[in-house]
């Protein structure tokens, strides 16, 4: 089995308490990261290999940042998009026995009428001719991360109230819909097609866990020859109840490889 996890640590040296007790449970053979919110020097790379991973990143200081953990070596290591450098920190790109894995944190575009908002939409049009370029949907690949898009009503609570947010609206919607159709499936959706299932839960929503006022805005999207091999997917809400946790969780696929 090939377990694979996405988390977005919203500041990976200040949740590094979580990551290591949750690998200490859950052991996934892989683990991609996003908004580390640290500058490379300063990456904690000791403290991965003091859990049994090798890691690669690529960060800037505050904000952004992606990571790949891994329990097998990481090879055909890649930052950014091809044609501009303010990406880096937003996409990494590895492979991990055989199988490529691109690990995202979308730009999240802050207001509708905000010119990020305008960027993020632009960016799922970019990624679309990255994944053509290096890519085939007839083989397999991984696209993982906090991709900044809940793609459906039951994906947020509330529906109603969030359309015209940046996550939500029918634009940014309609962009990751036409991201998928490249040739990806939704992992989670496969195994869990009901509702009341997220990733991230606003820390400024009182209560939010309990009152289960969140989003699923973290995805793991395959291929079809390899979401076909896909065993299991789920979402574990558990760390997000621990102290001082991140907004977002730990979001898993299994696949039989």
């Amino acid at each position: 089995m090939f377990k694979v996890a996405t988390f977005n640590a919203n500041s990976i040296r200040s949740r590094l308490h979580i990551i290591r007790r949750w690998v200490a449970k859950e052991q996934p053979d892989v683990l991609a990261i996003q908004e580390t919110k640290v500058v490379d020097e300063l990456f904690p790379v000791d403290a991965f290999r003091e859990m049994g991973y090798h890691v690669v990143y690529r960060g800037q200081k505050a904000y952004s940042g992606v990571a790949v953990a891994s329990k097998h070596p990481i090879e055909d290591v890649q930052y950014g998009f091809d044609d501009e450098p303010r990406d880096e920190a937003r996409i990494i790109r590895v492979v991990i026995k055989g199988i490529p894995v691109v690990n995202t944190y979308v730009p999240q575009g802050k207001k509708i009428d905000h010119p990020d908002y305008e960027y993020k939409l632009r960016w799922f049009a970019r990624l679309r001719e990255y994944f053509s370029r290096h890519f085939s949907p007839d083989e397999p690949l991984l696209w993982v991360g906090d991709i900044n898009v809940a793609p459906t009503e039951i994906d947020v609570t509330n529906p109603k109230t969030k359309l015209k947010h940046v996550d939500f609206h029918i634009d940014v919607r309609r962009e990751f819909q036409k991201t998928l159709e490249w040739g990806f499936v939704d992992v989670f959706r496969k195994h869990r097609p009901g509702p009341g299932e997220f990733t991230y839960w606003d820390y400024r929503v009182p209560k939010a866990l309990e009152r289960n006022i969140g989003w699923r805005i973290d995805h793991i999207l395959a291929t079809r020859p390899l979401a076909e091999k896909s065993v299991d997917s789920y979402v574990d809400r558990e760390p997000r109840s621990w102290e001082k946790p991140s907004d977002h969780t730990f979001l898993v696929a299994i696949f039989d490889v």
